[in-house]
Formats: C-alpha cells, sequence, structure tokens
C-alpha cells in the first residue's frame, strides 16, 4: 500500500474480505472503476511502450470488441522480457483449456496492413482491455465460478456468440510470465476448473457439450450450482448457438465425432487390447500404447478424418523415420498429409501411406505392459488387424 501510494497518483486498491476468485474480484474491481474503459491485467506482467493507446483505439473503433495485446514471454527465474516472433490466437480443447494456435491462412489473407487487429475465437483471459458499459450489458463474469478456472473460455464464447469480438491488438504489447505449474493452491485440492468449465458447458456448448464430458466423464451428475441466471442471459442478449460459433469464428476447430470416418476405440484383433495415451503428456510427442480396453475411457477414444488422419482432436498419429520398426506418437496435426495419413484394408489392416508399413499392437522381446504401438513390415499377422468402434459405413467398406 505505502508503496503504491509513494510511486503512483490515482491508484485505487480495492481489498476484499475474502479471498473470492478471478471471476468475482474482477467484477469488484470493475464495479470501483469509474473510467469508460475497463483494462485487465495480471500482477505477474510487464507492459511494453505505448501498450495502452492502441487498445483504447480499438475500443473507439468498435465499441462491442475485446481488445487484446499481443503477449510476449517473461522468463518466469529471470524475469528477461522476449518479444514474440509473430501473432498466435486463442483456441480451446475440448476438455475446455485454453491452448495457443498459428493464424488461419484465411484470416493472414484478408489483412490489409501488418497493424490490423486480428480476431481471436477465445482469449488466455489475464490481459484485455472492454468498454465498462459493454462488459456489463454482456454479463460481467459468472459469479457463480470459483477461484480460477476457464472463465477466459466462458467469456470468450459469450462475447463471440452475443454480438462482440476478441481482436488481438498487434501495436500492443505485453509481457507475461509463463509459469511450468499452476502457482495457485485451492482450498482442499479441489478442481475448481472442473466446476467452472461444467457451467460453461452447460450454458453455451449446447449438443457440444458431449464433447466435455467425453473427456470429463467423471463429472457427469455432478453438481455445478444453479445457471439459471446464466441462461436467462443468453437469452435476453439474443445470442447465437455453439454450432454457430464452431461454424463462424472457429471453423478450424477439428470436432471429433462429426463428418468422420470413426470416433470411439481402436482394439486389436490379436491382442483385444486397445490403442490408449497411458495418461502421457501429449504435448512431449509421446509414444502411443496398448491397455485392456474399458468401457469408458477417453484416453482410448480416437477420431478417423475424412483426411484419413488417426487423431487425437489436434493431434494426430505420426510416424517421422524410415527404420524397420517406427514407434507411434502424437504430433500436432499440420493437414498436410505426408507422414500421418493412413490408408484402411481388407481384414482390418492399416497401413503408413509413406513408408507402406503396418500398424501393429506387438514388438517381439518387449513385455507386455510395455508394447507400444508401432509400424513394421506387414506380415498379415493378427496383431496387424484392426476393429473400429463407431465406423461409418465410408470406412467398412474399405476394411472388407
Amino acid at each position: 500500500m505505502k508503496y503504491v501510494k509513494d510511486h503512483f497518483l490515482g491508484i485505487r486498491i480495492v481489498r476484499l474480505s475474502s479471498r473470492q476468485g478471478i471471476a468475482r474480484a474482477r467484477i469488484a474491481g470493475a464495479k470501483a472503476a469509474t473510467g469508460d474503459a475497463l483494462v485487465f491485467v495480471e500482477s505477474h506482467c510487464e507492459v511494453n511502450k505505448h501498450w495502452l493507446i492502441p487498445l483504447l483505439a480499438r475500443l473507439a473503433e468498435k465499441p462491442t470488441s475485446v481488445a487484446l495485446p499481443v503477449i510476449d514471454s517473461v522468463d518466469e527465474y529471470t524475469f528477461e522480457y522476449t518479444s514474440q516472433g509473430g501473432i498466435v490466437v486463442g483456441g480451446f480443447l475440448w476438455p475446455l483449456h485454453f491452448m495457443w494456435r498459428p493464424i488461419p491462412l484465411e484470416e493472414v489473407k484478408k489483412r490489409n496492413f501488418s497493424t490490423d487487429p486480428v480476431p481471436s475465437p477465445t482469449m488466455s483471459g489475464g490481459l484485455f482491455a472492454i468498454n465498462r458499459n459493454y462488459f456489463f450489458e454482456l454479463g460481467a463474469y459468472d459469479e457463480g465460478m470459483e477461484l480460477w478456472g476457464a472463465e477466459n473460455l466462458e467469456m470468450s464464447f459469450r462475447v463471440w456468440m452475443c454480438g462482440g469480438s476478441l481482436d488481438i491488438v498487434p501495436c500492443s504489447r505485453v509481457g507475461h510470465v509463463f509459469r511450468a505449474n499452476n502457482p495457485y493452491l485451492l482450498p482442499g485440492g479441489r478442481d475448481t476448473h472442473a466446476l467452472n468449465a461444467m457451467r460453461t458447458a452447460e450454458v453455451w456448448l449446447d449438443d457440444y457439450k458431449r464433447l466435455f464430458y467425453n473427456h470429463r466423464s467423471d463429472l457427469m451428475g455432478q453438481d455445478y450450482g444453479d445457471v439459471s441466471s446464466r441462461k436467462a442471459l443468453r437469452r435476453k442478449l439474443g445470442c447465437k448457438s455453439f454450432r454457430w460459433y464452431l461454424e463462424n469464428v472457429f471453423p478450424q476447430k477439428f470436432i471429433p465425432d462429426e463428418n468422420v470416418l470413426s470416433f470411439g476405440k481402436l482394439r486389436n484383433v490379436g491382442t483385444t487390447m486397445c490403442v490408449d495415451t497411458m495418461g502421457r503428456d501429449e504435448n512431449d510427442l509421446p509414444a502411443v500404447g496398448m491397455y485392456s480396453c474399458q468401457d469408458v475411457s477417453n484416453s482410448q477414444m480416437f477420431s478417423v478424418s475424412k483426411g484419413k488422419e488417426i487423431r487425437r482432436e489436434d493431434k494426430c498419429f505420426d510416424v517421422g523415420k524410415r527404420n524397420e520398426t517406427i514407434t507411434v506418437r502424437l504430433f500436432d496435426c499440420h493437414g498436410d498429409g505426408g507422414n500421418q495419413v493412413w490408408t484402411f484394408g481388407p481384414g482390418g489392416v492399416i497401413m503408413h501411406s509413406l513408408t507402406d508399413k503396418c500398424l501393429d499392437a506387438f514388438t517381439p522381446g518387449v513385455p507386455p505392459d510395455e508394447q507400444d504401438l508401432v509400424v513394421t513390415s506387414c506380415s498379415g499377422s493378427p496383431t496387424q488387424r484392426w476393429m473400429f468402434e463407431g465406423a461409418s459405413q465410408e470406412l467398412n467398406q474399405m476394411l472388407r
């Protein structure tokens, strides 16, 4: 308090009587503010030169815009500021976690100047500017959310579906400390992200909430509180459907069970086991494993896309070497074919198109509980034959 008083003018600190979490704390700050614009900046950020005016200019140009800066990196140990090379936009995964992704090529082509705003399907949530009146007209934050998690996606969906936009403003840059681990201590170890994500799914995702619960089947039937006021807000604002959002705001988003050749388990004939992620971190290019088939297990749910990729949302089966036996790993889907394309033949054979090797559930000399999925020379072995859960008629015809 003394430091702020000694070094800054016109600063008010609003203290809450108890820990309220991101959503309710920001609402309290917004109610105390008196200016025409609200600017939210997290404490672990460092603003760059002339960062504010471009954000406010965007709000003046488009009052229903939520203006976002380009987010640079501040090292969590040294606090070294590193400028981000290009611009990335926000996306999301179906468990309702935020992710960064490249600007779609079609959006790049629309831009006349490098300073033009870039629409973003979602925002990371900690850095944005918004007209104060619009913030409250739009419903501020969901006050039923606890502490931390998913409030950024809830607001992202709401902004787009209810007539606004999220716009990255290239001339505004703010550094952010990206930490390897979640720094928040949650009372009793509660999964507040799960509660907040359920509330988001129930209010905004319509029938697509099935994909959230596919990932979080443990949350089915769990209490997420009263969302009637948020559903009433959606009706009052005349918001569009989540399908509209996917088709018009985020058409690049892969939908695991729509317009695909199959969605479900991939069972091996020879071992009777199923392909499984084995709980490995999917951002670390993990090998894909085999495990006993489970009645309900998201780690065993895979899609076969129309492009003949075997996908787990935005990750694809990938083979990157030319050895005799090659481990199959999950890489980012690139959409360019090549080493991520497979062919499906009679008897349930899956062949890697680039190497002409067959997908196999067995590697000689490896213990059964340590087997990873590989491609190797086609032999007609039962361990190279597969059954697809939820296969389409088109895929079944390929497998006959």
